[in-house]
């Protein structure tokens, strides 16, 4: 089994489902009290969300090129950016150190692919939403994104920060997402890409009849697969 590295913090809700759901995944796999061979480096994640809404991607970058690093010379084969938006400075990062990414866009295109899914809505921050480092990859695999109009943007991402980074978990907020997506299915998506580690917390399959594709879920998947591949 590969040793895998993880970068999290961004938020640490979402990080404590990726151990979660690695851990799980292992243990299924090998049964009894089986757990990943992991590691983590949890960033601070204030001053990234900070160089974020200031647009110094730059000075985010570095900051996950040392995590990175310390991956790398802990031991780890291969590497998770635990966040969707972040991966807007994965190619800095990937070209800082000599282990693999698994990126979690691919991981998640491929999902798609496989349940033939060709047309799909995103909710995301802003960033995620709006920037192409993000939409334009899961395209790349001939898939087209539908992205909310501007006032649902900012919503989906207010509730994100505001919210779900905290942990907080609100009914109207899930309500003012459910709405959205019932816009979205006008535009007849086949499915919903959940493309914020923390959207998780608030909606699943309970509450839509749309698929709904929650990155986090897809992501720790893949990390589990490539652990175990020679």
């Amino acid at each position: 089994m590969k040793t895998i590295g993880l970068i999290g913090g961004m938020s640490w809700e979402s990080s404590l489902l990726y151990y979660r759901l690695i851990n799980q995944g292992v243990q299924q796999r090998l049964g009894g009290l089986h757990s990943a061979e992991l590691l983590m480096h949890s960033v601070d994640f204030a001053p990234i969300e900070q160089l974020q809404h200031c647009g110094d991607w730059d000075g985010a970058s570095k900051i996950l090129i040392d995590a990175a690093r310390r991956l790398e010379a802990g031991g780890a084969d291969f590497f998770l950016i635990g966040t969707n938006t972040m991966h807007q400075v994965a190619p800095a990062v990937t070209a800082a150190v000599d282990i693999p990414l698994l990126h979690i866009a691919d991981a998640t295109a491929q999902r798609l692919l496989g349940n033939e899914v060709r047309r799909v809505g995103l909710l995301g921050t802003a960033f995620t939403m709006e920037l192409d480092f993000y939409r334009e990859r899961i395209e790349h695999h001939g898939i087209e994104v539908v992205v909310p109009d501007l006032h649902d943007r900012q919503m989906v991402h207010d509730i994100i920060y505001q919210e779900l980074c905290l942990g907080k978990i609100d009914d109207d907020s899930r309500e003012v997402y459910l709405a959205i997506i019932d816009r979205l299915r006008a535009q007849h998506i086949d499915g919903v890409i959940l493309g914020c580690t923390e959207i998780g917390l608030l909606l699943d399959s309970r509450h839509t009849d749309i698929p709904l594709y929650d990155t986090t879920e897809i992501h720790a998947a893949q990390a589990v697969d490539f652990a175990f591949q020679s």
